[in-house]
């Protein structure tokens, strides 16, 4: 019997996983430095992290967690922004149509809690989750918008919902 992969929202029992996803996935892309996401606080409380004007969701197979992306308030951002957080996969959850269906969720979600725009930050090495923005209608943008202290990212998009 085949199992199969699930996408549903984060559970508190999922901040070890996502935790590990995170810290195997951004140095496989060199952003393991100062200011890149995997220094967040926030990574290892993902759960608790995501439950304000938020959402979180996770890749699952046979109780292993193979990725995950969400969204939330985008900080020191206009009030209507919130922003695309954390979304990676695990070399095994790759080139799946994954990512279409998790972005698709989470700006789903972000319609819902009432939010206009979705903002994104990423590093220029991530080339395929570039190209995958591109295609959801993400508009380049010249610099960040506001204060997600990753300073080290290369790239940043936005997109009317």
């Amino acid at each position: 019997m085949q199992s199969e992969l699930s996408i549903r929202p984060i559970k508190g029992s999922d901040n070890p996983g996502i935790a590990h996803v995170i810290r195997t996935v951004m140095p496989e892309f060199g952003a393991s430095g100062a200011g890149f996401a995997i220094h967040d606080p926030e990574v290892d409380t993902m759960y608790e992290s995501y439950q304000h004007k938020a959402a979180y969701f996770v890749i699952e197979k046979d109780g292993s967690i193979l990725g995950g992306g969400g969204i939330a308030p985008l900080s020191d951002g206009p009030e209507y922004y919130c922003e695309l957080k954390k979304m990676y996969f695990l070399p095994e959850a790759r080139g799946k149509g994954l990512a279409t269906i998790l972005l698709n969720r989470c700006l789903e979600a972000a319609r819902e809690l009432g939010y206009t725009h979705c903002y994104l930050e990423t590093f220029k090495t991530m080339e395929t989750a570039i190209s995958v923005y591109h295609h959801f209608g993400f508009t380049p943008l010249n610099g960040p918008i506001g204060n997600t202290g990753h300073f080290s990212c290369t790239h940043f998009f936005e997109k009317e919902l």
